[in-house]
């Protein structure tokens, strides 16, 4: 028992399980073994993980290099005395720290859905008695059974099963419950594919079973998940990415200018305490203090209209990724596929049907050759439809909410057939009531059902089209009569059939004695008619097809990672269109998870970029595929809805969960949830985040030339020898006042109408482009020479010092309202615009000049930042420059649209 995790127990006999665990399949264990396997393997629940408490986290948040200059700032400012200019530096400090310290612990609220997801109780056999115990107390060795309805508690190795199935979507990606049996499989057997397994956290929805608990908590398939998921680096995304790299070439630029400013007034003879304050008052003008803010609040803004799109954020920098996602890697069911098997072809009496219709609503005509028919005309169809609805244990109901299934998809996907042709199921029971049933078991593959009608006794059994095919002697013809049987025929329409992705049942009949009351397995064993065929599928979302051939139009891919059947998903991704060069009626080409098991990094690499479909893919090598993508330079978007996409969903660059279908860890682990787990959401999810990135990039070209304007004054006034004619405490009061009234106006701009024809962004882009530079320069120098001729015009007047700073200032806040205009789009004019698309705009200018009122004449204000009242034709010439600024501008943009 001391290598339990390394054994691969599907491939070993029950006897050789028993043994290695030293349990006995009928007593199970006694106490005082449980005790001791307790002491020794730990209780069956997952290991929490530790994390920075929420000082350390807090603290973390000023470990920024920005921070660390504005910190010094206040240090300096406090052993000169200046209280005021201290306090006001470290509040923008402060509140910045807050914000950031609010959006963390998100991996942490991950690993414990997970913990969550483990917690059930299970019925297990302790020294020859069932207990009802709960299921972080049971140990390796165990003796579990199991019953419809039951979450599986740990891993087991089945030793008998009854018509067991098992949901196991959540955890491998199939679309419906798997069928359990207990026979030894192969070494090389996929986790997909282990039918003698149950796994932890998985739902039992029909039969019942028994097993041995081979491996608790952190060794269980979900625990190793556990693991991946805390493993999985969190990728910083495009955004900070981008912010950090400009964050540090601004750092370096503002410490090297600081650095000349101060060595230069040493060599003009200033005394090192001026020149020091005068390399601190450029540090603390060219860092752009408010963009911190604005950015969390610009995001912010983008979150609510996601939600209102039916799309939630939990990650802030997550609505920017979505605009500059290249390729879309999503799980197939329930993502975009409806999740609701679904009859879409029939074979009866030598003839091909189609039937209309999607999910469990019963309604749709059946077609042949593209006409409706009367199933009354075609005795043998009705027969085969009448075969899936009395040959079933499950229901179709209808709730608030829609239709739904009380049972297993595949019989629910019969009976809705059976509707659709009109049958009544609970006419179609009172008129055939059953007598008995033969129920399903994975070792024979078929299920079969005895009813009356009337004085006679009716067999029907549906199975696998091997099992029946061999017990038939006839085929019901298409006048009802009996013909012989032709097997290469019938399998040459299953292989049409299944070539299109869809899962396919058989049926047959037999008319048994009268009196018959139970039937046997040799009641089944031969002499059976041949009805016909049923082919199903897991139809695709209507909406998702819409959704993928928008985001290829967006320059998106989208890519297919499932744990269903190859064939299903290249059906799937055929009906969908993830690969535009292809006709809906063509199926792309699919790589399996062991074909994948065996490739090196590098195949790895090429394969996830050429290649549209992956199926029977393991939760490992989903997040190896994002990995694989995010090599070659791609922005990942992760969409899934089970507790198998989490790894991936945290590794992407942004996680997309299903809110309706998804698991709790699957939210907890994603960026974005969709409460209508409607792919057509991540388009406008994708449109929202490129529009707020649009409005970032406005922000960043409109901020940033106060920040070089006050800057180059600086230098200026240093290079001259003249007196500052901005103060450190006024270059804040600038930075904040015009970043949150005036800036953020930009994040309510709406979306420019061109926003989603465009290519994504290259990931490696710089947030701004030369052009955007360019014009951050131009800006900043107009702002350096209206700000410095107007400052040094009033002391030429005979203003006092606090006067001529006051104009300098207001240059700043005048012309940047002036330029905020020209910001609203990057490319077209104010005019074209419309002057009154938003709104905010005017009102954040008036709010401005509201303030640099207050700023100017308040006696307080005046105190605090060392400024003085100015009159009418300061405010004339200031304007002055303002339009100035407006105009080159406007004049540059048109330029440039020709």
């Amino acid at each position: 028992m001391q290598t339990l995790l390394d054994k691969h127990w599907h491939h070993l006999p029950q006897e050789e399980v028993l043994d290695l665990l030293d349990a006995d399949s009928s007593r199970g264990l006694d106490r005082f073994e449980v005790q001791h396997r307790m002491e020794r393997f730990g209780p069956n629940a997952l290991t929490p993980r530790k994390g920075h408490g929420s000082l350390v986290r807090f603290l973390l948040q000023f470990n920024q290099a920005l921070v660390y200059i504005l910190l010094l700032a206040v240090v300096v400012k406090l052993l000169l005395g200046a209280w005021v200019d201290a306090g006001v530096i470290f509040g923008v400090v402060l509140i910045n720290s807050l914000i950031g310290f609010l959006q963390e612990g998100k991996a942490l609220r991950a690993l414990e859905a997970l913990a969550r997801a483990m917690t059930a109780e299970a019925t297990v056999l302790r020294a020859g008695e069932k207990h009802r115990i709960d299921a972080k107390d049971l140990v390796p060795g165990d003796i579990v059974l199991l019953a419809s309805g039951d979450k599986v508690p740990a891993d087991l190795r089945l030793m008998s099963s009854r018509s067991l199935q098992i949901d196991e979507s959540a955890l491998t990606g199939e679309s419906v419950p798997v069928e359990k049996e207990s026979e030894v499989l192969g070494h090389d057997t996929v986790l997909a594919d282990r039918s003698n397994m149950a796994y932890s956290s998985t739902l039992v929805t029909h039969g019942t079973g028994a097993g041995v608990v081979t491996v608790t908590g952190d060794g269980t398939e979900i625990g190793r998940i556990s693991e991946l998921i805390a493993g999985a680096e969190v990728l910083a995304t495009p955004l900070t990415r981008k912010m950090a790299r400009f964050a540090h070439i601004l750092l370096y630029a503002i410490l090297g200018l600081a650095t000349v400013t101060f060595a230069v007034g040493l060599w003009h003879g200033k005394s090192w305490v001026d020149m020091f304050m005068a390399a601190v008052a450029l540090a603390v003008a060219m860092i752009p203090e408010g963009l911190p803010a604005v950015l969390t609040i610009t995001l912010a803004i983008g979150v609510s209209r996601m939600a209102a799109r039916h799309a939630i954020i939990s990650h802030l920098p997550a609505v920017e990724t979505l605009g500059s996602t290249t390729i879309i890697c999503s799980d197939k069911t329930g993502t975009l596929t409806r999740n609701e098997m679904t009859t879409q072809h029939l074979w009866a009496g030598n003839a091909d049907f189609e039937i209309a219709g999607v999910g469990y609503n019963p309604v749709g005509a059946i077609r042949q050759a593209d006409q409706p028919v009367e199933v009354s005309a075609h005795p043998t169809l009705g027969e085969l439809l009448r075969a899936g609805l009395l040959c079933n244990d499950s229901a179709v109901k209808q709730n608030e909410d829609g239709w739904y299934i009380e049972g297993d998809p595949t019989e629910g996907a019969l009976l809705v057939a059976a509707r659709k042709a009109g049958l009544d199921v609970s006419q179609t029971h009172e008129r055939y009531p059953r007598l008995d049933t033969i129920p399903f078991k994975s070792q024979y593959r078929y299920m079969a059902t005895l009813h009356a009608d009337g004085d006679k006794r009716l067999l029907y059994m549906k199975g696998s089209v091997e099992n029946l095919l061999s017990r038939c002697d006839t085929i019901l013809g298409e006048d009802g009569e009996h013909l012989p049987l032709d097997v290469s025929t019938i399998h040459a329409k299953v292989d049409a059939i299944a070539g299109n992705g869809l899962r396919v049942l058989a049926f047959a009949c037999r008319e048994l004695p009268v009196g018959t009351a139970h039937i046997g397995r040799d009641d089944v064993a031969a002499g059976l008619v041949f009805l016909g065929i049923q082919g199903m599928i897991d139809p695709p979302r209507e909406e998702a097809v819409r959704a993928v051939n928008i985001c290829r139009d967006a320059g998106i891919r989208v890519k297919m990672i499932t744990g269903d059947h190859a064939m299903t998903a290249a059906a799937i991704a055929g009906q969908i269109g993830l690969d535009g060069e292809m006709t809906p009626d063509e199926m792309p080409a699919v790589l399996t998870g062991r074909e994948l098991e065996t490739m090196a990094d590098a195949e790895l690499i090429e394969a996830a970029t050429d290649t549209t479909v992956f199926a029977r893919v393991a939760p490992e090598q989903k997040l190896r595929l994002v990995e694989a993508l995010q090599a070659r330079g791609e922005v990942v978007a992760m969409t899934g809805d089970g507790v198998n996409d989490a790894p991936a969903l945290r590794r992407a660059d942004i996680g997309i969960a299903m809110g309706i279908t998804g698991t709790e860890v699957a939210k907890e682990a994603a960026d974005m949830v969709l409460t209508d787990d409607n792919f057509s959401t991540i388009e406008a999810a994708v449109e929202e985040g490129r529009g707020v990135f649009d409005n970032l990039v406005k922000f960043l070209t409109w901020i940033l030339p106060t920040n070089a304007g006050q800057g180059l004054v600086i230098i200026a006034a240093v290079l001259a020898g003249r007196t500052l004619p901005v103060l450190p405490v006024q270059a804040l009061w600038i930075n904040m006042t015009t970043a949150v009234l005036l800036g953020l106006t930009l994040a309510f701009e709406p979306r420019e109408p061109d926003i989603m024809s465009r290519r994504p962004r290259l990931p490696g882009a710089p947030v701004l482009n030369r052009k955007m530079i360019f014009r951050i320069l131009q800006v900043g120098l107009l702002l350096l020479f209206g700000s410095f001729s107007l400052f040094e015009w009033a002391l030429l007047r005979g203003a006092s010092i606090a006067e001529a700073r006051t104009i300098a200032v207001n240059v700043f806040a005048v012309g940047q309202s002036f330029y905020l205009l020209n910001c609203r789009s990057l490319r077209l004019s104010i005019f074209q615009l419309g002057l009154g698309s938003n709104p905010l705009i005017w009102v954040g200018i008036v709010a401005m000049m509201t303030v640099q009122l207050l700023f100017t004449y308040v006696p307080l204000m005046n105190r605090l930042f060392h400024t003085a009242p100015i009159g009418l034709f300061d405010w004339v010439r200031i304007l002055v420059v303002g339009m100035i600024i407006y105009v080159i501008i406007a004049v540059e943009k048109a330029w440039r649209r020709r």
